[in-house]
Order: C-alpha cells, then sequence, then structure tokens
C-alpha cells in the first residue's frame, strides 16, 4: 500500500537513447557451433567482453558512474528464448523456456521465483571491481534483459532478430517474450534500471561473471569476462576532462552530451539530457501525455569489437543498429487512398478485444503546470490494450473544409486481405502543444466512481491517438512483438493531413497519464473516503470486438487529508503493490 501526500505533479521528460550501429564480427575466440554439436534442448551461452578496455566517464553533476563496461550474453546453435507470463494479477509471475526435442519446441518450466516482474532475470550479472592495488571498490549485481541491445556476432546468423527490443516494466504487464537469437549477442548492461556508482577519476580492473543459478540453470560456464577501466571526471560546463585526458571521448557509455543529436557542439546539456536516458515505447518528442514508464536499457554504445589474428578489426554485415522501443521512430501508418464505398459490413473474422489496465501512477495535483491555487486534483495513468487476434485498424478521412474526419474500422480475414468496414466515430485535430495531432474519439473513458460504485467525477479526456506505447501481453495469440507505431509522429497525422490511420497492435497497449485539469478528477469538494478509478475501453461501443464485457477495471483509492493537503492512498491490486 502506497500512499502520496499533496505535491505539484510534474510530467517526466522522455529522452531518446542514440542508436549506435552494431557491426557483425566474427569472434576470433569464438567459434560457431554447427546445429548437430550443440546440446539437443537449449542453446549455447556465453558470457564475452566486446573489448578488453573501456573508458566511462563520471560527470560531476551526475550521481556516479553507469557500468556499461561492454558485456554481452551470446547464443549459438538455438536461440534463447523465454515466456513470462501470469495468469491473473492474484498469481506469480512464471517463466518457461523454449527448448527443442525431436525438432519440436517444448515449453520447459522454469523454478518458481526465478523472475519476480517482467523486467529481466533479477541478479544474473555480479559485477566485481577492483582498483590497481587490487582493492575491491564495488561489489554489485545487475538485472538482465534478453531483449536488450543486440547484434550479430557472425556473418551467417539471421539478419534480425525476432525477439522485442525491451523487457516491459508496466506494473500490470500480463506477459513477455524474452530472447537471444541464435548468432546474436544481447548487451548485459541493466541500463537505467540500474543505479550508477561512486568511482573517483583512475584506472579499475572489472570482472562480471554470470550468477550461479543461471550459469547451473542455463549450462553457462563459469568464464568471468575481465575489462580493464578507466573512469575520466568531465563537467557540464565546459564538457572537458579533470582527468585520463587523453582518453576522452572514447569508449564512452554517457557520451560528452554535447554530442548528442539535436545539441550544438558546447551547449551545457540539462540534468535530463545528459542523466540515463528514458523511454517507454514511444518516441522521445512526441509522447507528451502519454504516461513514461521506466526507461529502456539503451542501444549498443559502441560496435562489438575485439582483437582478431593479432590485430583490432570490424567486418561489417549489413546489420541495423541494435535499438530500443524508445530510440526508433516508427515508419508512417499509410491509411487507404479514399474513403471507403459501398455498403458497411461487419463481416465474421477475427477482431480486436480492447481490455483496460487498472489505474496506476497516481497522485495528488495542484493542476501542475496549470497550478489552480484552491483546486485538487487525482492525476493517474491508464492503458487501454489490444488482446487480439486481430489488430485494430482506423482510418480518418476528411472532407475538404470540415474540421473533423470520418473515422471507419476496417476488418481483414487471415491472409490480410481487406473483407469489410464499418463507421466508427470521428477524429478531431487537438492543437495544444504536445499533442499536435489527430484524436480518435470515444475510445476510452475515466471515471472516479463512489465506493458504492456510482459515477462521482469523470475525466474530460475521451479521444486520443493510438500508439503502442505498452507491450502489455507478448503471449497472445498473433501477438507482434514488433509493432510499427510507436511514437505518436508518424502515428497521428498533421494538421494539413487529409487521411490518418491510427493502429493498435495485438498485445500492445496505450497509456496515457491524465495530469491535467480536464484530464485528472477534481477532487476538491469530495468527501474523503474509499474510490475507483474506472477506466473504460470503447465507452460508446462503436468499435467491433470480438468481447465487450471485459472493457473496465477498476482500481481502488482512498481520499485524506485536508483541502489543499489532499492525500490519496492506494492499496495493492491483488499481488501488484505499485500505485
Amino acid at each position: 500500500m502506497s500512499t502520496t501526500r499533496t505535491n505539484r505533479l510534474r510530467r517526466p521528460l522522455l529522452v531518446g537513447t542514440t542508436a549506435v550501429a552494431a557491426m557483425a564480427v566474427t569472434l576470433g575466440f569464438m567459434t560457431a557451433a554447427p546445429e548437430q554439436a550443440t546440446a539437443a534442448t537449449g542453446p549455447t551461452l556465453s558470457l564475452v567482453a566486446a573489448t578488453g578496455s573501456v573508458t566511462l566517464t563520471s560527470w560531476k553533476e551526475e550521481p556516479g558512474v553507469y557500468l556499461d563496461l561492454g558485456t554481452y550474453l551470446t547464443a549459438e546453435g538455438r536461440p534463447l528464448e523465454l515466456k513470462v507470463t501470469r495468469k491473473s494479477y492474484k498469481d506469480p509471475v512464471t517463466v518457461t523456456q523454449t527448448v527443442f526435442e525431436g525438432g519440436k519446441t517444448k515449453a520447459k518450466t522454469l523454478p518458481l521465483g526465478t523472475v519476480k516482474d517482467f523486467s529481466g532475470l533479477p541478479g544474473f550479472a555480479e559485477i566485481t571491481i577492483t582498483d590497481k592495488n587490487g582493492k575491491v571498490v564495488v561489489t554489485r549485481a545487475e538485472n538482465f534483459c534478453p531483449n536488450n541491445a543486440s547484434g550479430r556476432i557472425r556473418p551467417d546468423a539471421p539478419a534480425t532478430s525476432k525477439y522485442p527490443e525491451s523487457c516491459p516494466t508496466n506494473a500490470f504487464t500480463l506477459g513477455s517474450v524474452w530472447g537471444v537469437e541464435k548468432g546474436w549477442a544481447a548487451n548485459t548492461y541493466a541500463g537505467s534500471y540500474t543505479a550508477p556508482v561512486k568511482l573517483a577519476a583512475g584506472s579499475y580492473t572489472a570482472k562480471v561473471r554470470v550468477a550461479k543459478k543461471y550459469r547451473d540453470l542455463f549450462g553457462i560456464a563459469d568464464k568471468p569476462a575481465s575489462v580493464k577501466l578507466t573512469v575520466e571526471e568531465r563537467s557540464w560546463e565546459n564538457g572537458r576532462s579533470a582527468a585520463a585526458g587523453e582518453h576522452a571521448g572514447h569508449g564512452s557509455a554517457h557520451q560528452d552530451p554535447s554530442a548528442h543529436a539535436g545539441h550544438g557542439a558546447g551547449h551545457a546539456p540539462t540534468p535530463a539530457q545528459a542523466g540515463a536516458p528514458q523511454t517507454s515505447g514511444a518516441g522521445p518528442s512526441y509522447n507528451v501525455g502519454h504516461g513514461p514508464l521506466k526507461a529502456a536499457p539503451p542501444a549498443l554504445p559502441w560496435a562489438l569489437k575485439v582483437q582478431q589474428a593479432g590485430r583490432a578489426g570490424f567486418q561489417a554485415a549489413g546489420d541495423t543498429p541494435g535499438q530500443t522501443d524508445g530510440s526508433r521512430k516508427a515508419p508512417a501508418l499509410t491509411p487507404r487512398s479514399a474513403r471507403p464505398t459501398g455498403t458497411p459490413s461487419v463481416p465474421n473474422v477475427p477482431k480486436p478485444d480492447l481490455r483496460s489496465l487498472p489505474a496506476y501512477g497516481i497522485t495528488i495535483s495542484d493542476g501542475g503546470p496549470q497550478d489552480i491555487p484552491g483546486k485538487d486534483y487525482l492525476a493517474f495513468s491508464a492503458n487501454v490494450w489490444n488482446a487480439g487476434p486481430a489488430q485494430l485498424v482506423v482510418d480518418g478521412f476528411r472532407s475538404p473544409g470540415k474540421a473533423k474526419m470520418d473515422a471507419y474500422q476496417y476488418f481483414y480475414d487471415a491472409q490480410g486481405k481487406q473483407v469489410g468496414y464499418t463507421p466508427t466515430g470521428t477524429m478531431e485535430w487537438d492543437p495544444r502543444p504536445g499533442h499536435v495531432h489527430w484524436h480518435f474519439t470515444d475510445f476510452a473513458s475515466y471515471r472516479l466512481l463512489k465506493a458504492d460504485k456510482k459515477e462521482a467525477v469523470r475525466s474530460g479526456k475521451e479521444a486520443f491517438c493510438l500508439a503502442n506505447t505498452d507491450a502489455v501481453d507478448y503471449t497472445v495469440k498473433n501477438a507482434n512483438w514488433h509493432p510499427n507505431n510507436t511514437d505518436l509522429s508518424t502515428a497521428c497525422g498533421q494538421e494539413n493531413s487529409i487521411s490518418v490511420r491510427e493502429v493498435l497492435d495485438v498485445g500492445s497497449g496505450d497509456t496515457y497519464t491524465q495530469d491535467l485539469p480536464g484530464q485528472s478528477f477534481d477532487i476538491t469538494d469530495l468527501p474523503n473516503g474509499t474510490y475507483y478509478i474506472q477506466v473504460l475501453a470503447n465507452p460508446a461501443k462503436r468499435l467491433k470486438e470480438t468481447n465487450l464485457d471485459n472493457n473496465s477495471a477498476l482500481r481502488k483509492v482512498v481520499l485524506g487529508g485536508t483541502p489543499g493537503r489532499r492525500t490519496v492512498t492506494v492499496p495493492a491490486h491483488d499481488l501488484v503493490n505499485a500505485n
């Protein structure tokens, strides 16, 4: 149970990561194991270091050094594939490994408690750092997301990885798939999931090993990776090194912020720009209004490097950069060239199934940037997701001169051929800063219910631009592990657009943070007591779904305090104890 006292709610800034191209290399100390030489039930996994030495930057204005040491888990023979699920919020999170027997796949259940949530394998990488005198100065264990930034380790490996590009951290996630593709390597660095460490400028030795329980579980050899570490100090003010100056700018996991995209040389960054990157599965500049989650691990900090035949060398093989959901921009989704003609129909083909997650990120606000005196607001984040088995596809068409678009839902057969459509409301242009895109109306509504479940307050927010911001359950039928429209810049059109396509893919959900007056609940005059935040998908039932009976989710809250100093207590939702 958590209690939030009165505070000014601020929308966190999303900072995109800068993707660095992953070079495919031939590892001189690794030999690609032939298929018949690998274990019959699973992959051959190894921990390797991309380079024998690395320089990390300690910014004076930051709390320490982020230990991106360039260590990777490689998979050979077979991919490492894990499916992480829970039956309901009353059940613990469980994990199975996909193994192979007799040419067929089989689910191997791993011990209960192997994972606690969907963010990765806890305590996977054990890090020990010693100074030049051999004294241990840092010991820590970090989680490992197998979907972390990755790249090929040999040119004959699959050209692309089939696995998702990050591990979800939404507390109400229901299912995830993690994997390291065969012939690929995934960075063991935990990114901003982890905290920095205090290290003075100087030289160190870092050793990384896989924790024993995972070595035993996956048959990983106990061969720690050793990296020579140089720490240099810099200041945002001048971007110059205070120590180890001869290494400046080389191999740093957190490079000089002035080199980041969009920042000219010599400009001092803000703390948010220089800190650990944050993403939520949507683009950094276009996700205002959508709720940010804890940051996904960053993209590859540098190309895989290795000593080969006595010399340093790279072998490019045409890989695309290793990127997280938040660092990539989706290609634009193209609507049909003209509004549909003929008789509308709703054929008997697979349809989407819209479901709501319980509200989270619940807090008391004074109105955020608007800061309305004498007012108390209950702010929250809400997510509506698609359990499938079909995409939700909505096209908007504009009649010349009209302010709104007419919206249509499309239906497809098993081969992906359009076989029907139906009118489903409108789309409207939202010119407000941070939006500036087309909203599909009546997608969801939010209500604050009294203890007897009768409505007390309704949010004015019912129009949305659809984007796949969260991987809610990638184990459902037809889940798309690589959804297109993960950012609002390409999903939601321009003011002069004549048509727009918005898609909510199978397995993904769309999170919005309701933190402004008109979106959040005005609780100024509400008495203290028990209430429920209701998230309701498809409230007008205009969208055609496989099931209309699972569109509502409730989250219990208890209001307290006094006017101007209201509090909210958020009890656990079954086993999920997150506000």
